[in-house]
């Protein structure tokens, strides 16, 4: 199993970024995927999900807005488009995927988010 995040980098305030997570080695339609991040010195907090297979989607009520989860089965990947990026959105940005039980659930490395003028 395989969960790899790219597009982070620093972003002035205001400016926008899109996550990826390409992802292998399970059934991905099949699971609920989410963003979770982790700022320094907090805990990790649930950003955005994606359900399966209705593509419901919920954020985070800082993020409501601005963030858009989607997905493209297909590719087995999943996106975070984040626009209107504010200092207190840098941290590192973490995808899950979430097959319903303990057994079933993986992480990626993470992709360092940093929205700096």
């Amino acid at each position: 199993v395989q969960l790899v995040e790219s597009g982070g980098g620093l972003v002035l305030p205001g400016g926008s970024l899109r996550l990826s997570c390409a992802t292998s080695g399970f059934a991905f339609s099949r699971y609920n995927m989410r963003w979770y991040r982790q700022a320094p010195g907090k805990e990790r907090e649930l950003v955005a999900v994606i359900s399966s297979p209705n593509e419901y989607t919920d954020y985070q009520d800082s993020v409501k807005g601005r963030f858009t989860i989607s997905r493209d089965n297909a590719k087995n990947t999943v996106y975070l488009q984040m626009n209107s990026l504010k200092p207190e959105d840098t941290a590192v940005y973490y995808c899950n995927a979430w097959g319903g039980t303990a057994s079933y659930n993986y992480w990626g490395q993470g992709t360092q988010v940093t929205v700096s003028s």
